[in-house]
């Protein structure tokens, strides 16, 4: 029998309001779109012409990577010819590594963005640790004395901060602790929130992502639950990290954010994609007016969702693709992972749209249910968005990639495309193949977690890439151990 799924207006979570520059994060504000620059923080014209035409295109913050004190102060130039030209868009200082670096940036921008994982810890090595209760204290000690620098840096220039955990880079810390778990992740955060609640320091706003859309969504709600238990209501951004281009990048942007946007979380979105930044932006939008806009289909009416037994059923009338593409990825991941908790069979879905051909709409209903890792139909391929660590030219690398294996059906695999090593080991960790930038034109390929060959020129890695797994695919075939 078929049961019709109340589709409503959600109702925000209440959090704190929290200012950056001109703009307002949280409470009762609009939620506000962000992207981030792909070139060079060096190239100081590049930069500023891309933040204007995003900004243009409707972002409302805008980031920049800074390695070292000499991407600060060349955010500090780019910041200054910015304002020169109008342009009033507050910037976002992207910190790894580098307490130092963070101390800086916090005196340039207005928001610094730090990732917890390699705050003081350093880079992950894959190594377990056996810390003693006494030896972790320790090490929370040693985080609280550094952190607080920073908060008072942050506090006298009026400056915000993101804490930034990525499910690729938890550090070997909070992996020995607590293993590749949602708890780890939610932990990694927690410990600095706790030290800046015990500072009386409230300018901050956080983000949990992962290129996992399922691992992502799970652990954002054990956050703010986490948090709820402890007295915190801090505001939420939104990203699926990693999620690629092109329609499938999209598709997995829109399940990850839109089942949090559907509980009524998330105060800023990022759709990571590897494309220019200006082409998150719409995509983004997209999804907010779809879960909040008095006039968007789902408000208006014109979709309706149902259950009959184990299959999922959308219907709409929107008539655009791309719109129609994100809304229903939006939608249907969540009700998706719903109806598989409830049963041991794998979930269907069906979608309804008389403007658009069947052909279409079949594919589109296995790309959402490989986006929400429900099954999987084809090769799946991650793939950062780009930035100015990017140690190659990331969109034509994808590009060829996935002209190399974009047909591979049979024996689908999940290939892994990182512009460096801030995530690339750690959030490729669950694909077959990773594809790594190593050093400037260096690349490191993987199976696995499995690094296989280093520092190869970035002209020759692609097809060492495409020999790697066809010699593997041969293998198997011939029954090799």
């Amino acid at each position: 029998m078929e049961k019709r799924i109340e589709t409503k207006k959600p109702e925000r979570r209440q959090t704190a309001s929290v200012r950056v520059g001109g703009v307002s994060i949280g409470s009762d504000y609009a939620i506000r779109l962000q992207t981030m620059a792909n070139v060079s923080t060096n190239d100081i014209d590049a930069a500023v012409s891309q933040a204007i035409r995003c900004a243009e295109a409707g972002a409302d913050l805008f980031r920049f990577t800074t390695q070292g004190e000499r991407e600060v102060d060349d955010v500090r130039k780019i910041r200054a010819e910015l304002r020169k030209k109008g342009c009033m868009i507050p910037l976002v200082a992207d910190v790894h590594f580098r307490p130092d670096v963070a101390d800086k940036a916090a005196t340039v921008v207005e928001k610094v963005r730090i990732n917890p994982g390699n705050y003081i810890d350093p880079a992950r090595k894959f190594v377990h640790i056996d810390y003693t209760d006494d030896e972790y204290r320790a090490e929370l000690e040693r985080l609280k004395e550094r952190f607080t620098d920073l908060l008072n840096i942050c506090r006298k220039h009026k400056t915000a901060l993101r804490l930034g955990v990525n499910h690729g880079s938890l550090s070997d810390r909070i992996m020995s602790r607590y293993g590749d778990t949602l708890a780890g992740m939610a932990e990694s955060c927690m410990e600095f929130l706790r030290i800046a609640k015990e500072q009386d320091f409230n300018d901050i706003v956080l983000s949990v992502k992962s290129s996992n859309t399922r691992v992502m969504v799970e652990t954002v709600r054990l956050l703010v639950s986490e948090m709820g238990r402890e007295g915190m209501a801090y505001p939420m951004h939104l990203g699926v990290t990693e999620a690629g281009e092109g329609e499938d990048g999209r598709i997995r942007s829109a399940v990850g954010i839109g089942a949090l946007l559907a509980d009524g979380i998330g105060d800023t979105i990022r759709v990571s994609l590897s494309e220019e930044p200006e082409r998150e932006l719409p995509v983004a939008r997209a999804l907010t007016e779809y879960f909040y806009s008095d006039k968007s289909v789902r408000a208006t009416g014109n979709v309706q969702c149902t259950t009959d037994n184990d299959c999922l059923t959308y219907r709409s009338e929107q008539e655009d693709w791309e719109l129609f593409m994100t809304e229903s990825a939006a939608e249907c991941g969540r009700l998706l992972w719903e109806m598989q908790g409830k049963t041991a069979v794998i979930p269907k879905l069906r979608l309804e749209n008389g403007h658009f051909e069947e052909k279409k709409l079949r594919r589109l209903e296995k790309d959402i249910l490989q986006a929400s890792g429900i099954t999987r139909y084809k090769t799946e391929f991650v793939s950062c968005p780009g930035c100015g660590r990017t140690l190659f030219d990331l969109q034509r690398t994808v590009g060829e990639i996935k002209c190399a294996f974009g047909n591979m059906t049979s024996e689908p695999k999940k290939i892994a495309v990182m512009g460096c090593i801030v995530n690339g080991p750690g959030e490729m960790a669950d694909a077959d193949y990773g594809y790594v930038g190593a050093a400037r034109g260096k690349i490191s390929l993987y199976r696995g977690k499995e690094c296989v060959e280093k520092n190869i020129d970035a002209e020759e890695a692609v097809n060492k890439l495409v020999a790697l797994i066809e010699q593997d695919l041969q293998c198997h075939l011939d029954g090799c151990s």
